[in-house]
């Protein structure tokens, strides 16, 4: 059984893939985040210009994995564990 804080999170994660204005708006936001991220593993790698195409494609597929994950989690009702989804969303980018 899920505790409260996990319960409004899959009403609230359900809601948005639920209702097309809120997920499409959702994508949009992340898609907004991918430069940033990109940067952020620029910096973390010490590089001093923009972030190469490597960089922005890692931070696409994270947000992919996310989203992947989020799915699944929502589709098992939080049955499935989140953490183990987000962790087999990464692993299988290796593979």
């Amino acid at each position: 059984m899920l505790d409260a804080r996990l319960g409004g999170a899959l009403a609230t994660t359900r809601l948005v893939y639920d209702t097309p204005s809120l997920c499409a708006r959702h994508l949009e936001k992340q898609h907004s985040w991918r430069p940033a991220l990109a940067e952020a593993l620029a910096d973390r790698a010490g590089s001093d210009g923009p972030p190469a195409i490597a960089l922005a494609v890692r931070a696409g597929a994270a947000l992919g994995c996310l989203n992947t994950a989020l799915e699944y989690w929502t589709a098992s009702d939080g049955r499935l564990d989140l953490v183990t989804l987000l962790d087999e969303a990464f692993a299988s980018l290796k593979g």
